[in-house]
């Protein structure tokens, strides 16, 4: 707050003089934005223009912890895109999607039904940053558990801090941000609590990073380390069909 001129020359000296020290601190540790006063992202692809995007590293890291369970018969949206950097124990590959004409999917289906997905029949399944594009997920998770082999594993990332899609066309089918709660409460309501682990990465600075535009390679290895549970950039979920 501002303090008239006038007015702080009428004060008693002790508090004249305490005040104008308050504001000779206030201008010395002012924020200074630099570039970062802006209203628009830096890049609007979460990065991807400058290096890989914040969320993307959080994404390898969760499946990187969890690789052993990447193993059989395994299950993939959209593209076999994780399956073929972790799985290296996977013996046969499965590629999920609405979309037809998608040249990776061998199977054309909706989660959220599903009848078409072979029950018990997978030891794996990958899904990343998905199930914000599913309206119903009670209804995918159910699937997903009906679909998962006995100890068979699902292992999804969902998002928490982030911006909504770039083309229109996606930003009109994203519902959903997540929090490790409601992850972990709707995993378990599928699978049983007992069954669902449920973790968290980001912090202040990375999820900032994140609606800027900036990259991964922006930030130093300890930033991206750092986690605070304020700040769920990423939320992993494993859930095992018990």
């Amino acid at each position: 707050m501002r303090i008239p001129r006038g007015v702080l020359e009428r004060l008693p000296e002790p508090v004249e003089t305490r005040l104008r020290t308050v504001r000779a601190w206030q201008r010395a540790h002012r924020v200074r934005f630099g570039g970062l006063r802006r209203t628009t992202p830096i890049d609007p692809h979460w990065g991807a223009g400058r290096g890989t995007p914040v969320d993307r590293v959080y994404i390898e890291r969760f499946l990187e912890r969890h690789r052993a369970d990447i193993r059989g018969r395994a299950l993939e949206v959209k593209s076999p895109r994780y399956l073929d950097r972790f799985g290296d124990r996977v013996e046969h590959v499965e590629i999920l999607d609405l979309d037809a004409s998608n040249p990776h999917a061998t199977i054309v289906a909706d989660l959220q039904r599903g009848s078409e997905i072979e029950s018990d029949a997978y030891d794996c399944a990958i899904l990343t940053q998905v199930l914000n594009f599913v309206f119903d997920v009670p209804a995918a998770l159910r699937t997903l558990y009906r679909i998962l082999a006995p100890e068979g594993v699902l292992l999804a990332t969902v998002p928490g801090i982030t911006r909504l899609p770039f083309h229109e066309a996606e930003r009109n089918t994203d519902w959903w941000r997540f929090t490790a709660a409601s992850a972990q409460r709707l995993a378990g309501d599928a699978f049983g609590r007992e069954s669902v682990e449920v973790e968290t990465f980001g912090n202040v600075l990375s999820a900032s990073s994140l609606l800027y535009g900036l990259a991964a390679e922006d930030l130093r290895a300890s930033e991206l380390a750092a986690c605070d549970p304020a700040y769920e950039v990423t939320i992993g979920i494993r859930a095992v069909k018990r």
